[in-house]
């Protein structure tokens, strides 16, 4: 998966049509009429074996080999079952991008030796390392480049966004609704059932080559979460990205990939990924235009209040109703704007009040005072103004009114204006002034939510956590994975509880004081040492999996008997439990009895908490209500890992547990920073123990005294891939200066942005000068966010850090690359303290740098140095970069190869630009 070759689709000069004809149906014929009609500037050909000069005044040739040069690009319309050998020839011919609309119910049919048709398609690409996008795509289409490659039913307007989708039939529909709200594309591409073209790569292409506004996605699966996460990231840093999904349920989901244990429905996990990537995602496609309107004209919220104008209170009471239940707020006035509304007698209905009902018989020029006076108040963050018209106040005049007035308002408006006849030149006037327009107060009032649910996912994107409340180190992540390897070595799948409750332990999660026995006469002995009512649990192969949950709840505790009260009575249960295990299950095993006292009082709450993996994005985390309830109880949260305390305490804030905390406990903000600790604790482990599988908490009991796992299961699996790379633990390294200082070089992480901002301020303005080639006195929450919070499969940085004498931090230096997508180049920066200088810390972190590249397969280094820069000149001469003087750009190109090229296409991206 790469950007290779996809400019030839994007930007292709000569084009070849396979499978063209003039015949009525011909689905080649109908792209040359789409390409010619857009008004194409390069040369099409055509290609049939049926000798026919021309198709449509497009010259015609019977065989790829008889064209009179290589095309940029091929599009494919023959039948499917020929693909395979048309891919292989055109590959031989020197194409380097195929685009395939033919399609069928058969690609993945085994025809024996041969293999499946998308098997042998796949195979041939490979074969010349042509790219492939389809089969069964729409097409693509390039408005800027003249360039509809597709059998779209019309064409297409130019603008700002791309539209990546994964259905051809809904990529059409996409045309129809953007043509009647007067939207334009940059780029529309369907991907269809594509075996080589991948959606992340064309969001990689999109992000780097495109001057693109917003990007609109159709999803109906994830091939590479990894790939997909990485690419839909960077993407949402520089532009809006919406995204809208298909096969929200188990009845629309065709991928036939098994249940994730432990939730629902998987669809939560893909609200959960999009959320951590700093997406919108909306449920319909009418959402997907309004979010888009109202999230490319408005400015940036402060907050979630919203204010209502409206002139009958009717509409206004609707669109209340849905702002409340989309989790809303609104908007209280201040006392200024109470008695402005008040003396201006504006209000019907609740004078002062919000919303504003300015009544029937108000006109154009009353409203746009009430609105003048609302939108003044720094207690409102919008306004929306729903009318209806009247013969005083028609809509069309109202509309006119508000955007002739519109620089009197000092906060975001948007409009509904209802009924359609009349509200129809309203809506008109309202687009092309720039103002969000809806067709109802409700559809107006979720397009607002839309714009509140950007600014949180944007703001989490960005933040800058806390220190984490915990980190490992080799010593416990070491214990954990021996405790692991040895049970694979005697070929289990889960670790006992006893084991359990030692990984628990190790990352601090407090765990119920635990005796764990063998016999009748081990109970009796362990239940004498404590003092109270005890509860005792049989621990055997059938009970020790994490999220298996029975279809009658209240069954679960079958193998547990509580509230024993004597060291005869625990023996008694354990030959009770060992013979029920016995006759109900004799195939398991018993591996242990746990016996613990009573867990009562204290108004304590079940939560449950673990870490669940899913066939798509890898492991997760998962929070909510726990007990025996749990899985009849809709109040599972998710969370890709890895997790800071924001990320953990957005998971947490989205659950009724964080509300009957708020509204019960004595320290709410106590008692929600531990379940985010837990979380974070997770994560981590999720992260050190790639073979975990699963792991539940459940319960986890929180009261006045702390948090303390009750009971809990763990089971493991094959190593995980992670849909974001976590922390790389493996990089970090101690080494000692020459001053004598003991230092650690380590990947940085989200946390570091104070010891960004504290090593800013020491530096010059020389080295500020020679690292970022300009004066940058501060760092914004923006820089700090873009320099903390990397993608370590794309970006790494290392940083030197050195503990103070006072236990404090600093940073001593930091390198930095930036890899292209596809791993050929890597661009790097380095700065070092100014009074550091000459200690060795340059060379330490750029060989570090240069020897973590080569290990991840980069071909080459690359970085830019400022003509004065004589120490960094000096250093890369050391380090063995060639350096040669850049006249266009005034600088010194400094290049490092590090590892050689493995293919023709390597070789190319090397002496050339990208491709």
């Amino acid at each position: 998966m790469s950007t290779r070759f996809l400019r030839h689709f994007f930007e292709p000069r000569t084009l070849a049509v396979i499978g063209a004809s003039e015949k009525p149906h011909s689905l080649g014929g109908l792209v040359i009429r789409n390409l010619q009609e857009a008004g194409f500037p390069g040369t099409i050909w055509a290609v049939n074996p049926k000798d026919y000069d021309t198709v449509f005044g497009a010259p015609c040739v019977a065989r790829v080999s008889q064209l009179p040069e290589t095309p940029d690009l091929a599009v494919i319309c023959s039948p499917v079952e020929t693909v395979p050998g048309r891919i292989a020839r055109l590959g031989r011919f020197g194409v380097k991008a195929a685009l395939v609309l033919s399609g069928g119910a058969h690609l993945d049919e085994d025809r024996g030796d041969k293999g499946s048709i998308r098997e042998r398609m796949l195979a041939a690409a490979r074969e010349s390392g042509i790219r492939v996008l389809g089969p069964e795509c729409m097409g693509l289409i390039v408005p800027g480049r003249k360039l509809n490659a597709s059998y779209a039913s019309q064409p297409v307007k130019a603008g700002r966004v791309a539209y990546l989708g994964q259905s051809g039939m809904l990529g059409n529909a996409m045309i129809d609704w953007a043509a009647g709200r007067g939207i334009g594309f940059s780029h529309l591409v369907t991907l269809g059932d594509s075996v080589d073209v991948m959606l992340p790569d064309l969001l990689d292409y999109i992000n780097q080559f495109s001057p693109t506004q917003a990007i609109l996605l159709h999803l109906e699966r994830i091939m590479d979460a990894q790939h997909f996460m990485t690419a839909l990231r960077d993407a949402s840093r520089n532009r809006l990205v919406l995204a809208i999904k298909s096969g929200r349920t188990a009845e629309s989901d065709l991928t036939g990939l098994p249940p994730t244990p432990g939730i629902a429905n998987r669809d939560t996990i893909f609200d959960a990924a999009f959320s951590r990537a700093g997406v919108v995602r909306v449920n319909d496609s009418d959402e997907l235009f309004d979010a888009l309107e109202t999230l490319s004209r408005m400015k940036p919220l402060r907050g979630d209040r919203l204010a209502i104008v409206s002139n009958g209170l009717g509409p206004a009471m609707l669109a209340i109703d849905k702002l409340i239940s989309a989790g809303g707020k609104l908007a209280g006035f201040s006392e200024k704007t109470h008695e402005a509304l008040l003396d201006g007698g504006f209000d019907m209905s609740r004078p002062g009040d919000n919303p504003v009902d300015l009544g029937g018989n108000a006109t154009p020029e009353k409203l746009v005072d009430a609105l003048e006076i609302v939108a003044a108040d720094p207690e409102v963050d919008a306004v929306l103004v729903v009318h209806a018209p009247t013969r005083l106040a028609p809509s069309r005049a109202t509309a006119q009114a508000i955007i002739a007035n519109r620089k009197r308002f000092r906060r975001n408006l948007l409009t509904s204006w209802m009924g359609l006849e009349e509200a129809l030149p309203a809506r008109h006037e309202c687009n092309l002034a720039g103002i969000p327009t809806y067709l109802s107060p409700e559809k107006a009032v979720k397009a607002f939510m839309h714009m509140v649910d950007y600014q949180r996912v944007q703001a989490l994107l960005q933040e800058t956590p806390p220190s984490l409340p915990f980190t490992t180190t080799a010593e416990i992540r070491g214990r954990c994975r021996t405790l692991i390897a040895d049970a694979r070595a005697e070929g289990r799948e889960c670790l006992a509880h006893s084991e359990t409750a030692r990984v628990l332990e190790a990352y601090g999660i407090p765990v119920a004081p635990s005796h764990y026995v063998e016999t009748p006469e081990e109970g009796a002995a362990a239940a004498a040492r404590i003092d109270g009512p005890m509860a005792l649990k049989v621990v055997h192969e059938g009970n020790c999996r994490p999220f298996r949950y029975r279809k009658h709840p209240h069954k679960l505790s079958a193998g547990l008997l509580q509230d024993l009260a004597s060291p005869e009575q625990v023996a008694e249960g354990v030959r009770r439990l060992g013979e029920k295990v016995g006759e109900k299950f004799p195939a398991f095993r018993i591996d242990e009895y746990c016996l613990q006292p009573m867990q009562r009082g204290k108004h304590s709450m079940q939560v449950c908490a673990g870490i669940t993996r899913d066939p798509v994005f890898g492991p997760v985390i998962v929070f909510g209500i726990g007990g025996y309830k749990v899985n009849i109880l809709a109040d599972r949260q998710v969370a890709l890992p890895p997790l800071n305390m924001r990320l953990a305490e957005d998971t947490v804030g989205r659950t009724h547990a964080a509300r009957l905390i708020r509204e019960h406990s004595s320290d709410p903000g106590r008692d929600i920073e531990r379940l985010c600790e837990v979380l974070v604790k997770l994560s981590q482990m999720a992260s050190d123990l790639p073979e975990l599988r699963g792991l539940e908490l459940n319960p986890l009991l929180l009261n006045r005294d702390g948090l303390v796992a009750v009971d809990f299961a763990l089971d493991l699996g094959t190593p995980a891939r992670f849909a974001i790379m976590p922390y790389p633990e493996e990089l970090r390294e101690w080494v000692t200066l020459k001053n004598g200082w003991e230092v650690e070089v380590r990947p940085i992480r989200a946390e570091d942005a104070p010891l960004i901002t504290s090593f800013h301020t020491q530096l010059s303005e020389e080295s500020i000068r020679f690292r970022y080639f300009h004066n940058k006195s501060d760092l914004t929450q923006r820089d700090l966010s873009i320099l903390s919070h990397i993608n370590y499969d794309r970006q790494m940085a290392f940083i030197a850090e050195h503990r103070r004498d006072d236990g404090g931090k600093e940073m001593l230096g930091v390198v930095r690359v930036w890899n292209d997508p596809d791993n050929i180049r890597t661009e790097f920066s380095i700065i070092i303290r100014d009074d550091l200088q000459g200690l060795g810390i340059g060379s330490l972190l750029m060989n570090k740098m240069i020897s973590y590249c080569r290990s991840v397969g980069t071909l080459e280094m690359i970085g830019k140095i400022m003509v004065d820069n004589h120490p960094m000149r000096a250093l890369m001469k050391h380090l063995g970069f060639r350096c040669r003087y850049n006249m266009e750009e005034q600088v010194v190109d400094a290049v490092l190869r590090l590892n050689e090229p493995q293919s023709e296409w390597q070789r190319h991206r090397l002496e050339s630009q990208p491709d």
